[in-house]
């Protein structure tokens, strides 16, 4: 579970909310569902539009990866190509053959594949460097329809207010009645503006972030293979595999070598 996302959702709703309930508000105040279905209908409509069906219908998945992470880990991919770069060393690129079986990262073992297959290394950089080029098209999707449907929130949340101004005015002889009016009217735009600004916009963030980290990790071990196939001393391959990763991982790494 990405516990960043959880933290960080909950610190803004709580924020804003109790701020809300200091100034002697009512949540029960802010509950108006004629309002939330024009924002969240209407923007999530909208947005699909500028998409396709396909993408539209796999968005739960997208914003799965936002609340739960199963990116490779960056160091142990690293100390896996530095194993197979001391077998290749030691008993030639053709032993790794026996390995691909165990090999459960489909980039990798059809990276090690092309490397026994003979395959050069320009051509198995150009096909890695595609298959990366892929995987960041497909992620800046995802991160794309985020950004469009927060968006489209406040300005349904204006389109709503609007909408329910016309409804108060259409009913001028009641002035009792125009306080409540004009608050619940406004409701529309605090729900269009609160969905994008504490939802909408921060997955699609957090999306992207995930996506450099992803797309990072890989290109450091296409870099590893490569290096790899060149026959390099295991430590050359360690070491420009190791100028991929964070300080963080970079101390995690330095820890289980020693």
């Amino acid at each position: 579970m990405e516990i960043g996302t959880i933290i960080g959702l909950l610190v803004a709703w709580i924020a804003v909310l109790g701020g809300f309930l200091m100034e002697g508000g009512r949540l029960t105040s802010l509950v108006e569902p004629s309002a939330f279905v024009i924002v969240l209908g209407g923007s999530l409509g909208a947005t699909v539009i500028t998409s396709t069906f396909k993408h539209s219908v796999s968005v739960p998945m997208v914003l799965k990866q936002a609340f739960f992470t199963k990116h490779a880990d960056p160091v142990v991919m690293l100390q896996l190509i530095v194993a197979l770069a001391k077998k290749a060393r030691q008993s030639g690129i053709l032993a790794l053959e026996a390995e691909l079986a165990s090999l459960e990262n489909p980039f990798i073992r059809n990276a090690i594949q092309l490397v026994i297959d003979g395959t050069q290394p320009e051509l198995v950089r150009e096909i890695l460097d595609v298959e990366i080029e892929g995987m960041r098209a497909r992620h800046k999707t995802g991160v794309e329809f985020f950004q469009a449907w927060g968006g489209f929130a406040p300005t349904l949340g204006v389109l709503g207010t609007v909408m329910g101004l016309v409804h108060m005015l259409e009913n001028l002889d009641n002035a009792d009645s125009m306080g409540p009016a004009i608050a619940v009217a406004f409701i529309a735009t605090l729900y269009g503006v609160g969905f994008a600004n504490l939802f909408l916009l921060p997955v699609a963030s957090k999306l992207k972030v995930h996506s450099h980290e992803e797309t990072t990790t890989y290109e450091m071990a296409a870099e590893g293979i490569l290096s790899l196939q060149a026959g390099d001393n295991p430590m050359v391959v360690m070491t420009k595999m190791r100028s991929f990763l964070s300080p963080g991982d970079k101390k995690k790494l330095d820890a289980e070598t020693e």
